[in-house]
């Protein structure tokens, strides 16, 4: 048998796993494409205690330990090494937004509030947006009635008739299955 045949076999052998080797770069560029499209979802991570303008303007210097807790919460941080300080840190992280991180330090002598200090904190309001600032909205309904549309609303409405005999029945007493069998 001659050596030629053979000789072909192994250069379409060769031909084919060379095609296969130059495809792979081009199918694993694609891939590398896809993948970089396709993010995965992050859970939006919240820590700390979220302490507002309105927080940190009704503190007071003089107010009791118990005073500063009911405004702002309890601490996030307390130490042993540091009684007479309490740190307050939130860090709110969302994909596709910078962190948002705030701190803040109340210093105590004894037990009243000597002074506090830390980052400027947003108000509530300011706060909420910054959460919400997926959804634009474009007009804020109105959420009062004007007489116009009371009276529309009472023309609308049929009257109730009610008098001043009319007494609502009494509620009936619940009735519950015994607890225990009465074969005792």
């Amino acid at each position: 048998m001659p050596a030629f045949p053979f000789s072909r076999a192994c250069f379409a052998v060769l031909a084919a796993s060379a095609a296969a080797m130059s495809g792979c770069s081009s199918v694993d560029s694609l891939s590398r494409g896809i993948t970089d499209s396709i993010t995965p979802y992050r859970v939006e991570v919240v820590q700390g205690n979220f302490v507002s303008r309105e927080q940190v303007e009704a503190l007071r210097t003089g107010m009791t330990r118990q005073q500063v807790r009911e405004v702002l919460g309890s601490p996030l941080l307390t130490s042993v090494f540091h009684a007479d300080r309490w740190d307050y840190v939130f860090i709110l992280k969302r994909q596709g937004v910078e962190p948002q991180a705030r701190k803040l330090a109340v210093y105590f002598k004894g037990d009243a509030l000597q002074r506090f200090e830390g980052d400027a904190m947003p108000t509530d309001a300011e706060f909420v947006a910054r959460l919400d600032d997926r959804r634009k909205t474009g007009k804020v309904p109105v959420l009062e009635a004007s007489e116009e549309s009371l009276k529309a609303f009472a023309e609308k409405s049929p009257p109730v008739a009610a008098s001043a005999t009319t007494v609502a029945p009494a509620p009936l007493p619940p009735t519950y299955p015994p607890l225990e069998s009465r074969s005792r």
